[in-house]
């Protein structure tokens, strides 16, 4: 019934609630596996400390002993010079991220670079770390607010000449369904809740 454009443009209204991490997480980009998120960050400061007991809480009770003899197995490599550190804590960062994903039920696809972490799911690091919330969640609902104004100024427009002609009537069908949708994804998550993604799909 509709085309492919339509989906597409729906598509597109729920992937932009999505980047305002609260409102659709269903996909957020994984950002457990780069390496300035939130797990790495604190393996390198455990390596610098020598206690591999805050990592723990990353990793399922029955991969802790994977993670203790990881650790210590890094720490002796340490200190074997420079080229020997960099390779050692690479290897503990993977094995680390390795672990935490498969406790997840899901895959490891390798380390990512410093940097790719989707902005919004640094924002929500950073009102974690302020110990705040209140800008992060004043951002989003403006957001949502400013999308659900923006798709029904444009569908009420559009109803006005929906049946001038069967083209003008598609043309509002299509941006019923971008409306509809997208406060039907807002809706759904806020009734939801954030979901934590598992099996082959991107998670924390």
């Amino acid at each position: 019934m509709f085309s492919k454009k339509t989906f597409k443009i729906c598509g597109f209204g729920i992937v932009l609630v999505a980047i305002f991490v609260v409102i659709s997480a269903y996909r957020v980009s994984a950002h457990c596996d780069a390496l300035d998120g939130p797990v790495i960050k604190e393996a390198q400061l455990a390596l610098e400390k020598g206690d591999v007991t805050p990592l723990l809480k990353w990793v399922t009770k029955e991969h802790e002993n994977d993670i203790r003899n990881a650790f210590a197995q890094t720490l002796a490599v340490r200190t074997k010079g420079k080229d020997a550190r960099e390779l050692a804590d690479r290897f503990f960062f993977e094995t680390l991220v390795r672990v935490h994903r498969a406790g997840e039920g899901a895959p490891y696809t390798g380390l990512k670079p410093a940097g790719t972490i989707a902005p919004a799911v640094a924002a929500a690091d950073k009102a974690l770390l302020a110990g705040s919330v209140d800008e992060l969640s004043a951002k989003i609902g403006n957001a949502v607010r400013d999308g659900i104004r923006k798709r029904f100024a444009e569908v009420a427009e559009k109803k006005k000449h929906a049946n001038d002609s069967v083209e003008a009537g598609r043309v509002f069908v299509e941006a019923y369904v971008e409306y509809v949708h997208f406060v039907e994804g807002i809706h759904n998550m806020v009734a939801r809740g954030p979901e934590h993604d598992h099996g082959g799909k991107d998670a924390h």
